[in-house]
């Protein structure tokens, strides 16, 4: 499904601004910037619910256990990005000085790398204002509603023997390897790796994606969770497995806290999220 976020507003709207105490009387919108119409495929995904391992650490007398599954659920539609961000798209975001230039050469219709969580939220701001509509990251459970049945969790190890760590993270690794995971570091052009059931693309290919969900450190008792600690300094990262990348990492290789094999690249899709007329008009005029 085609979509152009650039909306026409009515005298309602206007009417509405003029009481807030915006200066210089609006015609109905002939006075507010027009941005060049952007064409963005979206996926308009139904509300529904689902099993979901959750994000984070989990520790159990103070050693690791695989992730509770809760039910989770999407009470309103979902519009997602078909395609992840391109080279292209994000480029223009750099020509207008909003966003900084991606640790990658390619260009075109291939999936924005190099790009950490700073820079894919700067682009979602740059692209709010830049069509006075809301764009954003999706959180984790977002992410794997849309990913549907390519949706994988952490790669688990399993308890393990908590005074020796260094078995658990080999576990890690082993249980990645038999999955028949193998690097792919050059990004594909869009479209390269299908779509899902729910008409998604590239999910789960070789560009995992930033969320907008933090790390959680949690501890717990066998009644349930005693304590839970957000670091907001890390991020969740969903693709072929879910991971957890530091917000400044550009390139998934070099370190942050990835969990098993490292992410072939750091790429990213945003969520459309639907608002009033004014709360456009609003966005435009940068008074929220």
């Amino acid at each position: 499904m085609s979509f152009d976020p650039v909306f026409t507003f009515g005298t309602i709207a206007a009417a509405a601004l003029i009481g807030l105490g915006v200066g210089n009387a609006i015609d109905g919108t002939s006075s507010l910037p027009r941005v060049p119409a952007a064409t963005v495929e979206l996926v308009a995904l139904t509300p529904g619910s689902f099993e979901h391992p959750q994000p984070g650490e989990f520790l159990r007398d103070n050693h690791p256990v695989p992730a509770p599954v809760a039910t989770e659920t999407i009470d309103t539609p979902l519009e997602i990005m078909k395609f992840q961000v391109t080279a292209s798209d994000y480029d223009r975001c750099v020509s207008d000085g909003a966003c900084k230039p991606a640790d990658s050469s390619i260009v075109g219709n291939v999936p924005a790398t190099g790009v950490s969580f700073l820079d894919a939220a700067a682009y979602a701001k740059w692209l709010s204002a830049k069509t006075g509509e809301t764009w954003r990251l999706p959180s984790d459970v977002e992410w794997a509603y849309a990913a549907a049945e390519r949706f994988r969790a952490d790669i688990e190890a399993g308890e393990g023997d908590p005074a020796d760590p260094a078995r658990r993270w080999l576990a890690h690794y082993r249980n990645e390897s038999a999955l028949g995971r193998k690097a792919d570091p050059e990004p594909r052009p869009s479209g390269a790796f299908g779509t899902n059931s729910k008409d998604v693309a590239d999910i789960a290919g070789n560009v995992w994606e930033w969320t907008s969900t933090c790390y959680a450190h949690v501890t717990m008792s066998s009644d349930g969770v005693t304590g839970s600690l957000s670091n907001c300094g890390v991020h969740v990262v969903e693709g072929f497995h879910r991971t957890y990348m530091s917000n400044f990492i550009r390139d998934g290789k070099s370190g942050g806290c990835a969990v098993g094999t490292p992410p072939d690249n750091l790429g990213f899709r945003l969520v459309h999220d639907r608002g009033s007329p004014l709360q456009a008009v609003l966005r435009r005029l940068g008074l929220t």
